[in-house]
């Protein structure tokens, strides 16, 4: 089972490969017809993926994860995006029974305390709701680049997700910092204006915050904690099948 699904993701990194974004959208949308869907946060990245899905009128859906504690830009950049786009971005949200009985046996601050707590409250308001998202979809499509984080350098444009049951496809994987720049400005993309006040990777309010200079791409999130791998868990590392790309 895993060769053969290991020779099914090598196959379509073939198919995709010298593609544009949008045409290796289309690819994939014919091969998963209503099967494609992509995650946005709204950061630049995502509004590159979201500018080529919605200008070309590619059928993939889109969706984001209101995890009810997101800054005010963020929702700023999701409301003048389906303005400008006319459309209207599907919004999950945190399971209430689980996000209460959290709140109120460990109140709203909790993930400060512990990387344990800190966990439990991705996965309420982030981890859970992204299953619910995936259920049914073949191909995620995601803003992942590798320049974010070391782990991120080894992943493939086309993977197999474990976790999620899916088709994981990362467009951006290898463009710098400056081609996602460059591309926002000569599509005048909505975009979220914290990243010109240091902010690269931007999550939920109190777990975010502008790098320094010399800081790497992750050190404004989850600050507190020692660890230099931290993740949320929906890019968790290393349930994902790696073909490398000939």
């Amino acid at each position: 089972m895993e060769n053969t699904l290991q020779v099914h993701i090598s196959n379509l990194n073939n198919q995709i490969k010298g593609l544009s974004i949008a045409d290796s959208l289309k690819l994939l949308t014919n091969l998963f017809p209503k099967k494609v869907t992509f995650s946005t946060s709204f950061s630049i990245e995502d509004q590159v993926i979201a500018h080529d899905i919605l200008d070309n009128h590619i059928p993939v859906s889109i969706f984001t994860l209101d995890t009810g504690r997101l800054f005010a830009e963020t929702y700023y950049v999701w409301t003048t995006t389906n303005e400008k786009y006319n459309t209207k971005i599907k919004a999950y949200y945190p399971s209430r029974e689980l996000l209460e009985d959290y709140l109120n046996e460990k109140g709203p601050n909790a993930f400060y305390e512990s990387v344990e707590n800190r966990k439990g409250c991705c996965y309420i308001r982030k981890v859970e709701p992204l299953k619910r998202a995936l259920h049914g979809q073949a191909v995620w499509v995601t803003g992942l680049r590798a320049e974010h984080s070391a782990e991120r350098k080894n992943l493939q444009l086309i993977e197999w997700d474990e976790n999620n049951q899916v088709i994981k496809y990362n467009p951006l994987l290898h463009w710098p910092t400056a081609a996602v720049r460059e591309y926002i400005n000569e599509h005048d993309i909505p975009y979220n204006t914290l990243h010109d006040k240091g902010f690269v990777s931007i999550g939920c309010a109190p777990c975010t915050r502008a790098i320094k200079p010399g800081e790497d791409f992750r050190a404004g999130r989850w600050w507190w904690e020692e660890s230099s791998k931290k993740e949320c868990g929906l890019h968790e590392a290393g349930n994902e099948i790696k073909v490398n790309q000939q």
